[in-house]
């Protein structure tokens, strides 16, 4: 897995442990210039000429649709495989022979599968740059450059921020990811909110701890939404479960609602990567310190236009 050392120009996006916190840095700055940009014209040309194959063996709503978006408002093309059942992998096609397929059509691939590592197997066969756009229970990276995106444009992370995330910590690729690059900012605190059966997993936890950022395990929903500057609200995932049992047990753990709301700092932000299912409820949605359906979402698209004009133009 090549580092980006500062170039992005055709290198696969696999993990965010790929990124320096100067490669942050010129993501981030590039991302402000595709918001100036959408909000001015709409968008260029810069990618014309260029295709993009979106390769997703998992639904998706927000990834596959905002990676679309991005791709067209800089002039790009884009072929859209959403599910496998109409195509060659409903046959026993493997990923390795798709990836070559459609590296043969377009300049770069955005991968999302259900098995983990899975991303990083498709890269090492294809002749054009993969994004890894969610492997199974594995990373999330664009999504939590978005994440953090959306944070620093309401913090500075080089000034001590805390920030709470919370629900399915064990499955839960976002939290994997965001975690990983939040460590490069040695002032932030993390604090993890699960049930027990859902904790984050010890290999996340040794990456934060070796890189010396402070982070609490608790239990307590109370007390991390009363010390949260960002309060990052997760789903129970049903499809990880084995069992409609076990899943049973956990989907209610954290609920956030507007009377748990009241002891929350007024100038924190609530962010969720969606879907929502009952873990935030609607009448949150109108707290303006809630910005999942506003610059969350919206930030998707920015970071993924400044991803693809920095590795493709």
């Amino acid at each position: 897995m090549l580092k980006i050392d500062g170039n992005f120009r055709n290198k696969h996006i696999l993990s965010v442990e790929q990124f320096t916190k100067s490669d942050i840095t010129k993501v981030l700055n590039e991302t402000n210039h595709m918001k100036r940009l959408v909000k001015t014209k709409g968008g260029n040309r810069r990618l014309q000429g260029k295709i993009m194959t979106a390769l997703f063996y998992e639904p998706s709503s927000r990834t596959f649709s905002s990676h679309i978006a991005a791709m067209q408002r800089l002039g790009g093309g884009v072929i859209p495989i959403h599910g496998t059942q109409n195509s060659s992998v409903k046959k026993g096609e493997t990923l390795e022979d798709t990836v070559r397929v459609f590296g043969s059509y377009s300049d770069v691939i955005v991968i999302r599968h259900p098995e983990k590592g899975s991303v990083e197997k498709a890269a090492s066969f294809s002749k054009v740059p993969v994004i890894n756009a969610g492997d199974g229970v594995g990373e999330h990276p664009t999504q939590a450059l978005l994440d953090l995106y959306t944070i620093s444009s309401y913090f500075n992370l080089d000034r001590k921020v805390t920030i709470a995330m919370v629900g399915d910590l064990k499955y839960g690729r976002t939290i994997h990811s965001l975690s990983k690059l939040l460590s490069l900012f040695p002032e932030v605190t993390l604090l993890y909110v699960s049930p027990k059966s859902l904790k984050v997993p010890q290999k996340i936890l040794d990456y934060v701890s070796e890189r010396e950022i402070l982070f609490e395990e608790i239990s307590s929903f109370k007390e991390a939404i009363k010390r949260a500057d960002v309060l990052y609200m997760t789903r129970v995932q049903k499809e990880r479960f084995k069992t409609m049992a076990s899943y049973n047990k956990v989907k209610d753990a954290y609920i956030l609602n507007p009377v748990r709301l009241v002891s929350a700092k007024q100038k924190m932000i609530i962010m969720h990567p969606l879907p929502r299912i009952n873990e935030i409820s609607t009448e949150v949605d109108l707290d303006p310190r809630a910005v999942y359906f506003t610059d969350q979402m919206q930030n998707g698209m920015y970071v993924r236009m400044a991803l693809l004009k920095l590795i493709l133009g």
